[in-house]
């Protein structure tokens, strides 16, 4: 298997494994993910990489859909979709409940851990998360964190969490700062 083309900027590459991208208010975390992933265009002299994947986490503009619809539409996109990994993480964040209701009717912490299972569930070789851990409950801050301190190692795939500063307990292989 061959390495995947990481995301550069003349500043820095981004490794394969878990990185974070720290940085205060309105310092460019979310549109940094978002060049990443292909959202927004890439600013002079940064390569994204060919496969990554950025959610808004609030997913708005999808409050007519029910997290099993939004799912559907993400595994779509992606064809090393894990549904095992998505059924364990809708047990582990306790999502059952839920996937038949309209995401309107959910609170922000649900439908964002509905956005970050189906993001870990992607299979991208680039998965960008934007402040995971907010507005969702504690036991599901540890499933998490659990998660990501599982692929921190990972040789040929990576995971950009961006926040604030990032989590003292987890393995960074890289952190970024935009401050």
């Amino acid at each position: 298997m061959t390495q995947p083309k990481s995301f550069s900027t003349p500043a820095f590459v981004l490794c394969p494994g878990l990185i974070a991208v720290t940085g205060d208010e309105r310092s460019g975390k979310t549109s940094f993910l978002r060049r990443i992933s292909g959202d927004l265009a890439p600013l002079p002299g940064e390569v994204p990489p060919a496969d990554a994947v950025w959610l808004d986490l609030s997913l708005a503009g999808h409050d007519d859909q029910t997290p099993d619809q939004l799912w559907i539409a993400m595994q779509v996109r992606h064809p090393r979709w894990n549904d095992g990994l998505l059924q364990d993480l809708i047990d582990a964040l306790d999502l059952s409940d839920h996937r038949g209701k309209k995401l309107y009717m959910l609170s922000t912490g649900s439908r964002r851990k509905v956005a970050v299972a189906g993001l870990l569930a992607s299979g991208a070789t680039v998965t960008c998360l934007d402040q995971p851990y907010a507005a969702v409950d504690w036991v599901s801050v540890q499933v998490i964190r659990d998660f990501l301190t599982d692929v921190a190692g990972h040789a040929t795939r990576s995971w950009v969490v961006a926040d604030y500063e990032a989590d003292p307990q987890l393995p960074w292989r890289q952190v970024i700062s935009l401050d």
